[in-house]
């Protein structure tokens, strides 16, 4: 996979910019006596490691779907975000350590012209690698190298933060070391409460991105037989992996047939236009003369609620006297059942000869 190929190809660069890194600011660190510049050394040595990781958990990824796992293996680069970040946290807190040490027995570097040149090198090369990083990690969705970018220049902004505790130390001869090694260990550990913080909500489901089911609902609603789009549900097996859901609205008396190819016309169109495979539902669509009273009068009841988003999935079945509806409830309402049950309560004192089954459904995109 292409995606995958670019993926390992920035890892490897990353890793081989880090290791040059580590090696000089190391080197630097011990001969100046900077703990600053070491700590840096070792955030350094953790991103070629979260590289390495990234790699893993790339290839990993790559496997083909199985029977125990029929939608592939995707998520795995999840976990290798948590990992990183775990990495990251573990550099943040060592550095954390190291630096109070500092501010309770300071010691006064002896830096060199050489050795503030190599630190400012350093500071342009993170600053324009981590973004290029980052970058790609956008374009490509891979929250893995989003996060090594990210930590990259956060990196060369606390380099930065170095080189200039260092001119401060030549010019007024005043030890900043510890100190500044407290901030950069208390950021490095926010940056790592991030990372974990936003890949776990990913993990755990989030509402799908706005604009993407605002572009595929309007995608939908083109075709002439489509009268409505609602419920559309996607998950995502991986960033480059998305299934999901919908319910498309339209005429009943639509035959088999008709609905048959408008169902897999949609379903064929998403998958090349967006790479996405939809499930789709279908509502039948009677809500014409009586039965559109019917229904606008459910809508006006509907109004006196602010907590109910829609409604939608409207039909009369004449036959059985039942009305079918669904209602999308805001999540904050307290209590959706009591909505439920007055909405339906007032309906039926306005048409009592029909019953009326609701569904709550969840409000899972815009």
């Amino acid at each position: 996979m292409e995606r995958n190929k670019k993926i390992v190809q920035t890892s490897i660069l990353g890793i081989a910019v880090n290791i040059v890194l580590v090696v000089f600011k190391a080197t630097i660190g011990i001969i100046v006596n900077s703990i600053a510049i070491v700590l840096d050394a070792v955030n350094n040595l953790s991103d070629a490691l979260s590289s390495i990781i990234t790699i893993i958990g790339t290839k990993l990824s790559e496997k083909a779907p199985d029977k125990k796992h029929p939608y592939g293996h995707g998520r795995i680069e999840y976990f290798t975000s948590i990992i990183i970040a775990i990495l990251v946290l573990a550099a943040g807190v060592t550095a954390l350590k190291e630096s109070v040490e500092k501010v309770i027995n300071p010691e006064t570097a002896n830096y060199s012209i050489v050795s503030l040149v190599i630190v400012a090198v350093a500071v342009i090369v993170k600053f324009f690698f981590g973004r290029y990083v980052k970058s790609i990690g956008e374009k490509l969705n891979s929250q893995s190298l989003v996060a090594s970018g990210t930590d990259a220049f956060m990196d060369s902004i606390l380099s930065l933060s170095t080189l200039i505790a260092a001119i401060i130390s030549l010019i007024w001869h005043v030890s900043l070391e510890g100190y500044l090694g407290v901030i950069i260990a208390i950021i490095i550990i926010k940056s790592s409460i991030d990372i974990l913080r936003e890949t776990i909500t990913i993990m755990i489901g989030i509402r799908a991105d706005s604009e993407l089911t605002n572009k595929l609902k309007a995608r939908i609603i083109k075709f002439d037989e489509v009268q409505g789009v609602y419920d559309l549900d996607l998950h995502s097996y991986g960033p480059s992996k998305i299934v999901g859901s919908v319910h498309i609205q339209v005429r009943d008396d639509m035959t088999a047939k008709e609905i048959h190819k408008l169902t897999r016309t949609i379903t064929m169109t998403i998958l090349q236009e967006f790479g996405i495979i939809l499930t789709i539902g279908v509502y039948a669509a009677n809500d014409k003369g009586e039965f559109g009273e019917i229904k606008e009068t459910l809508g006006t009841i509907i109004k006196d609620y602010k907590e109910i988003i829609q409604m939608h999935g409207f039909y009369v079945d004449e036959d059985t006297k039942n009305i079918f509806f669904d209602l999308i409830i805001d999540f904050k309402a307290e209590k959706p059942d009591e909505i439920q049950q007055e909405v339906i309560k007032k309906i039926k004192e306005k048409y009592p000869q029909y019953d009326y089954n609701v569904i709550l459904d969840l409000d899972v995109s815009d």
